[in-house]
């Protein structure tokens, strides 16, 4: 039983207002959108952040070739005969009389020389073994002199150092020094004339066969562009160039002998090599060195078969036919400028439009002819997103003709930074 005068009578907690639960809700729904707005501002904010900058990128503005302005040279070939005139490093300005194989006279002393020099090799100034003249040889000389060959004067028992041995080769253009110097090279003229002909392959002389080491023989023949290559070759031997840039040599026996190649001294020329015979014609291989800006070039070129009715006659018309392709050789070749220093070469577009230039270096340029192409080549390597002012950044080369590359360096223009954190949010939205 309960008493009645203790009893307590519990009365239930009555609920909260409606407006008072409603607001609850609320603030809970607001918590929870304000939590939400947040996190995705944070995602906003952050995740471009997050990503990685895209590479800067560089768009060429040189173009991959060019030609050289101006008109291409015309070149006066002789109107008869065979001729071919390269410069050195450059390539071929043409060639004209056909490509037939034909006589070429004491120009074959050309090979006899370059097979001696490149068995023994002779240094500047320098003379070299000595070589006796035989009895059989000496004998052979009046024989010789009655057939009306270019000879010099001999005796058995001379000695010629190998220097005078090919001056009175490439100079007065010796026959029978010519056949002393394959026998004592090679132990016989026939020997020596294999390793003549073993040159020429190995040269890619396709079109030349030599039948003797003095080019007496009419079966001697070659084309004006296979002696040209042979020519380009022989002037890089120290001793070769020498000799046959002199106009005059001292010799045991014959004394003081001459060049029979007037033109050297005239127009640059500086070699190589005059042939005369019935069959052959007037002949002459040549080089020449001119100056253009500054830089040694050197010209070299071929002529055969002048007509004529007798040596000095067929030589006054190889010379008169050679000096005009000299003189155009040399008015042709140019120095054309590429490109000077801080000319734009190509452009770079940052992340978000910032952006810089690559400019040259500094002055770049090539030797060549008006109408040659010049081949371009600019190598930049992959560009970051900041970069300094004025730094080396790449290079460009140039190539006219068959020259080797000249190049320059490459530099960048204004600085080039990555964009900002804002920059990068703010291209995002």
């Amino acid at each position: 039983m309960f008493d009645s005068a203790t009893t307590q009578v519990i009365t239930p907690v009555p609920p909260p207002p409606p407006a008072r639960r409603r607001n609850g809700r609320l603030w809970l729904l607001i918590s929870g959108l304000l939590t939400l707005l947040l996190a995705g501002t944070a995602l906003v904010v952050i995740h471009p952040l997050r990503q990685p900058l895209p590479a800067p990128a560089v768009t060429r503005t040189l173009p991959a070739s060019m030609v050289i302005p101006g008109e291409a040279p015309t070149v006066p070939w002789p109107r008869s005969g065979q001729a071919a005139l390269s410069v050195e490093g450059l390539g071929s300005l043409g060639t004209s009389g056909g490509s037939e194989p034909i006589p070429i006279a004491s120009v074959a002393k050309v090979m006899t020389a370059y097979v001696i020099l490149t068995e023994h090799p002779l240094k500047r100034g320098e003379h070299g073994p000595k070589l006796t003249v035989s009895a059989a040889q000496a004998a052979a000389y009046p024989a010789e002199l009655a057939r009306g060959e270019s000879l010099v004067a001999v005796r058995a028992g001379a000695v010629f150092t190998e220097r005078q041995a090919l001056q009175a080769v490439l100079l007065p253009s010796a026959n029978n020094m010519a056949r002393i110097l394959a026998a004592w090279d090679a132990g016989s003229i026939e020997a020596f004339v294999a390793k003549m002909n073993d040159t020429a392959a190995k040269l890619g002389m396709a079109d030349t066969r030599y039948t003797d080491p003095s080019g007496l023989d009419a079966g001697s023949v070659s084309t004006a562009v296979d002696q040209v290559i042979l020519a380009r070759k022989a002037m890089k031997l120290p001793a070769f160039a020498e000799i046959v840039a002199q106009k005059k040599a001292t010799l045991p026996v014959a004394g003081t002998v001459k060049n029979y190649n007037s033109l050297v001294g005239r127009d640059g020329v500086v070699g190589i090599k005059t042939g005369s015979t019935d069959e052959a014609g007037g002949c002459l291989v040549f080089a020449a060195v001119v100056k253009v800006g500054g830089r040694r070039i050197t010209i070299v070129g071929a002529v055969f078969g002048q007509p004529g009715a007798n040596t000095p006659v067929q030589l006054d018309r190889v010379f008169k036919a050679t000096r005009p392709l000299v003189r155009t050789a040399a008015a042709a070749i140019v120095v054309h400028p590429i490109v000077r220093a801080g000319d734009q070469v190509a452009t770079v577009q940052g992340p978000l439009g910032t952006g810089t230039t690559i400019n040259a270096g500094k002055d770049l340029a090539v030797v060549g002819w008006p109408g040659m192409e010049v081949r371009l080549d600019v190598d930049i390597p992959a560009v970051p997103t900041r970069l300094l002012a004025d730094a080396e950044h790449g290079q460009i080369s140039a190539v006219a003709g068959d020259n080797a590359p000249v190049g320059a360096p490459l530099h960048t223009g204004v600085r080039l930074e990555p964009p900002s954190n804002w920059d990068r949010i703010r291209e995002r939205r």
